[in-house]
């Protein structure tokens, strides 16, 4: 992986985190995570007018990705409802480095090395016992586990499906660009008929989520696929969820969430785990 991937996908994980957050953060968690999700349309037009359309090849990956995508939002939801953002994150973002990493070893045939397996390994590990140490508190919460466990699911699979869709499509910003359009139709429609006393709400209490969230949230997975066109899916996608590390301290800093001494050596840990990518030879 060269710095110039590393250094995009450490910035995309930064702003992955801080989008995350202002769902986290706001009293409606369906209405933040619609804004965020239409909120990627400005963008998306625009880049529409400076990118080819994608390869016809890549098109049963991009209506793949449009419907794995709304699935990972409705679930992130759900599970944001049921636990607080140092637990459900870490699950969500901790089982699909493991999950990539497996299928693309043992049913693709990527050849990883041993340091970027290790590192991946890691960065997972680091990830999950975060969540773990929720237990240490009396704090534990098997619903939002469960939860976010399944986000973590659709997480791994739009990921797979988006970096082999990027590579057919010939262009990485118009793939996602589709990709973002179609997803937002999708979830306006499911909470035109989930919650439609909600959708007001876009441009009135949730004005920032939609441009502020909707617009990080772009950028960061714009550049996330673009990464995936660039080294191998696994590696990407366990770097990306160093988000955790930002997460945790936008947590702390800004949520009132807890923080204690495991919290901090599963961080550096996490840590390790993007170094170990670093040095490994992609």
């Amino acid at each position: 992986m060269t710095l110039t991937v590393f250094c995009a996908v450490l910035f995309a994980a930064l702003l992955h985190a801080s989008w995350n957050a202002l769902v986290k953060g706001g009293v409606d968690k369906r209405l933040g995570m619609c804004a965020v999700t239409v909120g990627h349309l400005p963008l998306a037009l625009i880049a529409l007018l400076f990118v080819p359309l994608p390869a016809p090849e890549s098109m049963p990956y991009l209506f793949g990705g449009m419907a794995l995508h709304t699935g990972y939002q409705i679930f992130l939801v759900q599970s944001y409802k049921k636990g607080d953002l140092t637990q459900v994150y870490p699950i969500a973002r901790g089982s699909a480095p493991l999950i990539v990493a497996a299928v693309s070893v043992f049913v693709l045939g990527v050849s990883l090395a041993p340091l970027e397996l290790a590192g991946i390994v890691v960065i997972a590990s680091g990830i999950l016992s975060i969540a773990l140490v929720r237990q240490a508190d009396g704090m534990r919460n098997g619903g939002a586990a469960g939860m976010a466990l399944i986000t973590g699911c659709f997480i791994a699979s739009y990921s797979l499906v988006d970096g082999m869709g990027a590579r057919l499509a010939g262009t990485a910003v118009g793939f996602f660009a589709w990709i973002a359009i179609g997803n937002a139709a999708i979830f306006l429609a499911y909470m035109s008929v989930s919650a439609p006393r909600t959708l007001p709400g876009l441009f009135g209490a949730a004005k920032w989520v939609f441009w502020v969230g909707g617009s990080a949230s772009f950028i960061a997975y714009g550049l996330v696929i673009w990464a995936f066109t660039q080294a191998p899916i696994a590696l990407v996608t366990a770097l990306r969820e160093t988000s955790i590390v930002f997460a945790l301290l936008i947590g702390v800093m800004f949520l009132n969430e807890r923080l204690n001494l495991p919290k901090v050596l599963a961080t550096m840990a996490t840590l390790l785990g993007a170094a170990l990518l670093r040095l490994s030879k992609a």
